[in-house]
């Protein structure tokens, strides 16, 4: 065994409390300390990956640079810690018993009766030790989704016990996170919803040795130590977590609690030196004192459950910071734009980004919202369907290419500007086979997307099937829609902008992938310092 750490963080009472927000929080309060950390998070819904899922089930499917699709959480580690993830980072269900049954099927258990206990809980251990055992952490931090209680979590809990036992006390630390629900009728906190979550735990053969408690008024001593007898903990481990304006705020909330001392404490970890915080505190000094204020429409069609643009949302509160600007985000449905109201609903807009997603649900909406910013010189940023969309509007206007569309939504078009890649006309499976992952892109100097890097080689993460038709690339370029970014190795399109536009962007790869705390996704940056600007001219030509 190495000598890595781990910690398992717990839910129970009900679903999201925020394992999520608080296992960032204390990676980003170790790591501050020097430490270095990973967090992985284990899904126990029986899907392989997220990949198929609809947003509308599970949020955003985040991508990492090993072309894992992942449960958006990883998005969270990766914005705090500033550190990339991978497919060892998130398992699911369907994995556990994937890997299971595959060496069934290879004989590899010598025709043993294969079981829950041992079988999938040792292949849930694996996925817990991996990221430990290559001693490149300090700190492995496993959030357990879902609630203590659940059918589908009993395999997972059972591995903690298991792991726990192996590793030792000072090895392995369990933390809950649980509710302190406020009855406004009685006027007063309620703990006993959580002594009965941490009585499950128990039954499961868990004890928490730290409880982070989601409240939304203050925990009083008297209150803590109540629930620190009921549920065998010291007092000091109760952890007030009250509803915070960001969750940005949470690690320092967090700091002030002392989880990460009292996390130090348990595993007899002597202290590196005080969590070095100050870049922290310097962003959210600027996200919480603006100097100025902007209006962006986000056109999407999965716009009624934010989560689905979670990235998007969070890559416009880095760059909004960094530009010591408020961006206030309008969320617009595309099926609700046509041509008679795309003014109407847009008009007010400093910027708009035209959203990705898959499917024809939405697609003349996003279109019809990009012919409306580019005729009337308002920033544009595209993102994977957002850019192909921008082509095919382009196509269809300037181009005069009658039903120009992409082949994804119209297989009869004549003119199609978006088209299948070589590589998956023939494929059947759906999970996992599209192009994922990071690669290399090729920037044109004197472009806006070469002024916006500062470079002419960059990486970025994918996920999609369809790109543009590189027959109609000449002719695009003849009309001043260019390509100004390019994969070396296929010539495949990846940027495309206006020449005489002030900032029409639109890019096959997701920038909002990669956009952190500590370094905003330039792109981003750009696109808001443009709606800054925008808004600065109209102000003054009003004046």
């Amino acid at each position: 065994m190495t000598s890595t750490k781990y910690i398992f963080v717990t839910g129970g009472v009900t679903s999201s409390l925020g394992k999520g927000i608080i296992s960032a929080s204390l990676a980003k309060l170790l790591q501050a300390r020097g430490f270095s950390v990973t967090i992985q998070k284990f899904d126990p819904y029986i899907n392989v990956d997220p990949g198929t899922l609809n947003p509308y089930e599970h949020g955003e499917c985040y991508v990492t640079d090993d072309g894992a699709e992942t449960d958006l959480d990883l998005g969270h580690y990766e914005r705090f810690l500033n550190v990339p993830t991978s497919q060892a980072n998130n398992v699911t269900t369907g994995r556990i018993y994937y890997n299971v049954i595959k060496k069934e099927r290879e004989g590899e258990f010598l025709g043993k009766t294969v079981q829950v206990v041992p079988h999938i809980t040792d292949e849930i251990k694996n996925s817990i030790y991996k990221l430990g055992n290559t001693d490149q952490y300090d700190f492995v931090i496993t959030e357990l989704g879902g609630c203590v209680g659940d059918i589908e979590s009993l395999p997972f809990i059972e591995a903690v016990r298991q792991a726990r036992f192996e590793l030792g006390p000072t090895n392995a630390l369990s933390i809950h996170l649980t509710l302190i629900p406020y009855l406004s009728a009685a006027g007063e906190l309620k703990t006993k919803p959580t002594q009965h979550s941490v009585k499950q735990l128990l039954e499961a053969g868990v004890q928490p040795d730290i409880l982070v408690c989601r409240t939304e008024k203050k925990l009083p001593m008297d209150l803590r130590k109540k629930i620190a007898l009921f549920c065998n903990v010291p007092h000091n481990c109760v952890i007030e977590a009250m509803d915070a304006p960001t969750i940005y705020d949470v690690p320092l909330l967090m700091r002030k609690e002392k989880l990460d001392e009292r996390v130090l404490a348990r595993m007899k970890f002597s202290y590196k030196k005080e969590p070095g915080l100050e870049h922290w505190k310097e962003f959210l000094g600027k996200l919480k004192n603006p100097t100025d204020e902007i209006r962006i429409a986000v056109v999407g069609k999965y716009v009624e459950l934010q989560d689905a643009y979670k990235s998007i949302s969070e890559s416009f509160v880095h760059a909004g910071a960094h530009n010591e600007c408020k961006v206030n985000v309008t969320w617009i449905s595309s099926e609700k734009i046509d041509e008679s109201n795309a003014e109407t609903l847009l008009a007010k807009m400093h910027g708009v980004l035209v959203a990705p997603g898959f499917g024809e649900r939405g697609i003349e909406g996003k279109i019809h919202s990009i012919k409306y910013v580019r005729e009337n010189d308002v920033p544009f940023f595209g993102i994977c369907l957002g850019m192909q969309c921008a082509t095919i509007e382009f196509a269809r206007n300037v181009l005069k290419l009658e039903g120009a569309h992409s082949k994804e939504m119209n297989p009869e078009t004549k003119h199609p500007i978006i088209d299948l890649m070589e590589d998956q006309k023939n494929l059947i499976e759906m999970g996992g086979t599209m192009r994922l992952g990071a690669y290399e892109c090729q920037l044109t100097k004197g472009t806006k997307a070469h002024a916006t890097y500062g470079q002419t080689k960059i990486s970025e993460r994918h996920r999609h099937r369809y790109e543009f038709n590189n027959k109609y690339l000449d002719e695009f370029e003849k009309h001043g829609m260019i390509a100004s970014g390019k994969n070396p190795k296929t010539g495949l399109v990846e940027v495309v902008e206006l020449k005489d536009h002030r900032w029409f962007v639109g890019s096959q790869f997701h920038p909002e992938l990669k956009s952190t705390v500590l370094n905003p996704h330039p792109l981003f940056v750009k696109f808001v310092k443009a709606a800054m600007q925008y808004k600065a001219d109209k102000t003054s030509d009003n004046s």
